[in-house]
């Protein structure tokens, strides 16, 4: 595994893979520049940050060459998209995955495909976390603000991260707040067992109505990825849910068992979602029982992942060690080669 070095007074390239901001939401991005500048970083906005037409920022070629460019510019650090989106698969067989140099890129929901893919094929670390937009507050939660902490880790060493003391239940945007999010429920991490959990291994994931898409593509081969960057060590599944029902999300952990992405797993966490709605009484808690028993594997769920923030800061390849007991969370990341 290869994890990128983290600079300080680094310069942050932003550009849209997936969705650009529509114009009356531009003002998002330049707050959220402003805020990264006052911390002492560098912001570097690519052209497709500003556009949004049918369900993209630009055409899949305009979009690969611009994040292309920016991972080719010595000048730019790392990448963080503005936000997610819809369609990121669509520039994933144009990037230059032969010529990638060891970057971090930060993002989540679409942009999951992506981070996926770089780690899959290349070996290279990629941060599952907050998006740009989500850094426009005066300040950070504590749980959203180890996204620096985490990504400053180097190779070798490792990084603690708690559960969140709160969770947000529902966006505000007509009450914006200092620290972007509003942080109202009280945040409390399960497991199917209903014990104490221990789960260590190689973490991986992202948005599974996402990251689905990739089974069978040269960018979702993770045999190959643990033969030959991982030495052969077990995975721990990340996976949080934007828009699937329960009957889609089963059927798609279904698809991913059969494509052999649980094989060597070690456990699998779930992230809070607020489409976890029943269909004809068949709830995400029976598909987490069910998939428990079918792989005979430890699972946790609503840990703090994906569209229901704030988001611990998952690094792809890195090798974690996760605790869960009475509602409580540890996940300690080891950037181990």
């Amino acid at each position: 595994m290869n994890y990128p070095v983290f600079k300080e007074a680094a310069t942050i390239g932003v550009t849209a893979p997936s969705s650009g901001v529509p114009s009356a939401l531009h003002d998002l991005v330049k707050l959220s520049c402003s805020r990264m500048q006052s911390r002492g970083f560098n912001v570097v906005c690519g052209e497709t940050v500003w556009t949004q037409e049918k369900a993209k920022s630009a055409p899949a070629q305009v979009r690969v060459n611009e994040f292309n460019a920016m991972m080719s510019n010595d000048a730019i650090d790392m990448i963080i998209p503005p936000w997610g989106g819809e369609l990121l698969i669509e520039m994933l067989e144009h990037v230059d995955f032969e010529q990638l140099p060891s970057k971090w890129i930060l993002g989540y929901s679409d942009v999951s495909a992506l981070l996926l893919a770089v780690t899959l094929k290349t070996g290279l670390a990629t941060a599952h976390g907050t998006n740009l937009v989500d850094l426009r507050g005066e300040y950070s939660d504590e749980t959203t603000a180890m996204w620096q902490a985490v990504l400053s880790t180097k190779t070798g060493e490792s990084v603690l991260q708690h559960s969140s003391p709160k969770y947000q239940k529902e966006w505000k945007h007509a009450d914006p707040s200092p620290c972007t999010y509003h942080l109202t429920e009280p945040t409390y991490w399960k497991t199917v067992s209903g014990a104490k959990t221990s789960i260590q291994g190689r973490l991986l994931g992202g948005c599974i109505d996402i990251i689905r898409h990739l089974i069978g593509t040269p960018f979702g081969d993770v045999r190959q990825f643990q033969k030959h960057f991982i030495h052969e060590d077990p995975i721990v599944w990340y996976l949080e849910n934007c828009e699937l029902s329960t009957t889609d999300l089963r059927r798609s952990l279904v698809q991913m068992k059969l494509a052999g992405w649980f094989e060597h797993c070690s456990g699998i966490m779930f992230g809070r979602s607020g489409v976890n709605r029943p269909v004809e009484g068949y709830t995400a808690e029976d598909i987490y029982q069910e998939l428990a028993a079918e792989l005979q594997l430890p699972i946790v769920y609503d840990i703090d992942c994906g569209h229901v923030p704030p988001q611990i800061t998952f690094i792809n390849g890195a090798y974690a060690e996760i605790e869960v007991e009475d509602g409580k969370g540890t996940v300690k990341q080891v950037f181990k080669p």
